[in-house]
């Protein structure tokens, strides 16, 4: 029962037994001045009688006596008259019972016993005594007039009350108002929600516990903003070039790693390495910091043009070189983009006099990487590139060997799209295991369609072809129906997590026929969605509506590749995930390295302190596993807990 329905309950408990008592006390009362009533009506009764029958009395005139005795007792108001002589010898008696209505309730008649007197009147006749009048009023009549005052009063009481309860109930609601801002205020912040009430109220106690309770909010997000600083400011020092705001070197050939090597989901790519020549000299002419200011142009620009692109790795390798990995397209958009690329730099190097103008701005070296290409042969191939650009002194070095996009064949592009549109794909899965218990807490979907050949194709061999085609959209949908069926025919098994796509996402077509299809399906706790962290930071607002149409559903929310873009994760605040999935980058020597190690404790740290529960991806030892348990993660996914294996 809410504090307001008990407060209204204990006013309408106090009233019942204030009124109980004082409908008791008025009825007591009323009794001892009905009974006065009573004793002074039979007094009267009997001295009248006295005074008239005295004669017949002397005379013992029973006929008279009974006559006139009838007549006054016919009325009703009497229980009993008794007229006796001189000698006490009963000359006329007459009694009837109470008569009490059959309106006055038993229950009434036991609790307000009433027993009236017998008043009595000694008659007198020439100055001698003849006899005695003995009268009792009826206690009936007092029973009715008691009855009758008492139901009113209840009448009047429940009309009362009601107004009462009702005027109560709007007062204690406003009174209280501040208490219902406070409970909001709670439940706000279990969600990781910060309100404050900015209207204090008058009471001196709710303004106390509201001030508290505003204060206390003050500071839960204050600790967590002040943890988030924490945690970024590490992240960029391990992780982030601080003069541009790139990735480092270190994290730079990570996420090559991470996508060449382990995902291998890049698919064909352009490498566009760049190098600034006689940095040291532009530092002497330009002085420290007008140089840095140059150089911030020259990574904002590289930035500019990778974002374009999804997915995109950019960083700086070091003073003087920076790297992009954007995915292949047409050639001649390639050059020309390289060109734009070239000639921005050109302008903003104009606006220094002192740079010398003999040779190139920069050296730019464009290569191309290929599926099955290692993040260290790209690296190898793009230096050996840069080298040849600045042996042979060029603005922008093209390899012979280079055509900007390897040619996909019509067929495969036919045969990947009839596959899409035909839904003809089948799941595999990889686990998340518990770092508690060893069981599977999840299962990862990974999309897989069959070759020419009839054979299971990696999803590097069709995932470029489909996002070429833009059946992206369309490819997600058949996942997502696949795996919706499978849980219909069956129980058993951990939740089902699918992994979607930022063009999904945004797609409004999509968005409608997902919300329509988590109503129609008991889903609830049995299947998640993962966004890419990097598609969630480009609408977080979109994100947060679509996860929120999750959460009615009981849909599990997840981000994926968490930790590694450079605009931090402040955004947790906004999308309230149920879990994250801590990038396979950041884990990769989280056992021997320091920066490593404590980086990914400071993110799970943070995510539980906001209820969210931290997975580590791409473990493939188990010393990994050792640390990463030790550092209190909830789940680890990768290859040391078995391939990937077919969804039955």
């Amino acid at each position: 029962m809410s504090l307001l329905n008990q407060l209204i309950a204990a006013v309408f408990a106090v009233l019942i037994g204030l009124v109980s008592g004082t409908l008791y006390i008025m009825s007591d009362n009323a009794k001892d001045m009905l009974l006065n009533q009573l004793e002074s009506h039979g007094q009267d009764t009997a001295t009248h009688l006295g005074l008239y029958l005295a004669p017949y009395i002397a005379d013992s005139d029973t006929a008279t006596i009974e006559t006139t005795v009838n007549a006054i007792f016919d009325n009703g108001f009497y229980q009993k008259i008794d007229i006796t002589d001189a000698d006490g010898q009963s000359l006329f008696v007459t009694t009837t019972s109470p008569r009490i209505s059959d309106n006055v309730p038993d229950w009434f008649v036991s609790m307000m016993s009433i027993d009236p007197p017998v008043m009595e009147r000694e008659v007198s006749h020439q100055w001698r005594k003849v006899g005695k009048v003995e009268v009792q009023s009826r206690a009936g009549y007092a029973y009715e007039q008691l009855w009758k005052g008492a139901e009113q009063t209840l009448l009047w009481f429940v009309s009362l009350s009601l107004v009462a309860v009702f005027s109560l109930s709007y007062l204690i609601r406003l009174i209280l108002r501040p208490l219902k801002g406070v409970e909001k205020q709670a439940s706000a912040l279990s969600e990781r929600q910060y309100i404050e009430q900015t209207e204090l109220p008058k009471t001196q106690e709710l303004r106390s516990v509201v001030d508290a309770m505003n204060r206390m909010v003050k500071r839960v997000q204050r600790m967590f903003e002040e943890q988030t600083r924490h945690i970024e400011e590490l992240r960029r020092t391990a992780y982030q070039d601080n003069l541009t705001g790139l990735a480092n070197s270190k994290a730079t050939e990570a996420q090559l790693s991470d996508w060449l090597d382990y995902r291998k989901e890049f698919g064909s790519g352009t490498c566009i390495y760049l190098h600034i020549p006689n940095l040291q000299h532009i530092n002497e002419q330009l002085g420290e910091d007008r140089a840095n200011n140059f150089l911030k142009q020259v990574g904002r620009i590289m930035a500019e043009l990778s974002m374009q692109y999804q997915p995109n790795i950019v960083g700086r390798l070091s003073g003087a070189d920076f790297m992009a990995l954007i995915p292949s397209g047409n050639e001649e958009d390639t050059k020309r983009q390289i060109s734009t690329l070239y000639d921005a730099i050109k302008t903003q190097s104009d606006f220094y006099a002192e740079l010398s103008k003999e040779g190139p701005v920069v050296n730019i070296a464009v290569t191309q990487s290929h599926e099955d290409m290692s993040a260290s042969q790209l690296l190898s191939e793009a230096k050996v590139a840069i080298r040849n650009a600045i042996q042979q002194n060029c603005d922008i070095y093209y390899p012979q060997a280079f055509s900007g996009s390897r040619l996909t064949s019509s067929t495969w592009q036919e045969h990947v799209a009839s596959a899409i549109n035909n839904q003809q794909v089948f799941l595999q899965y990889q686990p998340v295991i518990s770092a508690q218990d060893s069981t599977i807490i999840q299962r990862e979907l990974l999309a897989r369609i069959l070759n020419q050949d009839n054979a299971p194709c990696s999803a590097l061999e069709f995932i470029p072809v489909v996002k070429e085609l833009g059946l992206i959209e369309a490819l997600d949908k058949a996942v997502l129906e696949q795996a919706m069926a499978y849980l219909a025919s069956t129980n058993e098994g951990a939740a089902l997590t699918i992994n979607l796509s930022q063009q999904a996402i945004h797609s409004d077509n999509f968005t409608k026929w997902i919300k329509k299809a988590v109503k129609q399906n008991a889903l609830r706790g049995r299947l998640n969605i993962e966004i890419n962290e990097t598609a969630v930071l480009t609408d977080v607002d979109l994100v947060a509506q679509f996860r929120s149409t999750l959460k009615q559903a009981g849909i599990g929310f997840g981000v994926d590749n968490f930790g590694i873009h450079p605009s931090g994760f402040s955004y947790l605040y906004a999308i309230q995930p149920d879990y994250i999935k801590i990038d396979g980058s950041l884990c990769k020597h989280v056992e021997d390295n320091p920066e490593d190690r404590f980086f990914v404790s400071s993110l799970i740290t943070a995510a539980h302190s906001l209820g969210i529960k931290a997975y580590a991806e791409r473990v493939e030892r188990d010393t990994q596993v050792a640390s990463l348990a030790y550092m209190n993660i909830d789940g680890t996914q990768g290859f040391l807990h078995g391939i990937p294996e077919a969804l039955k």
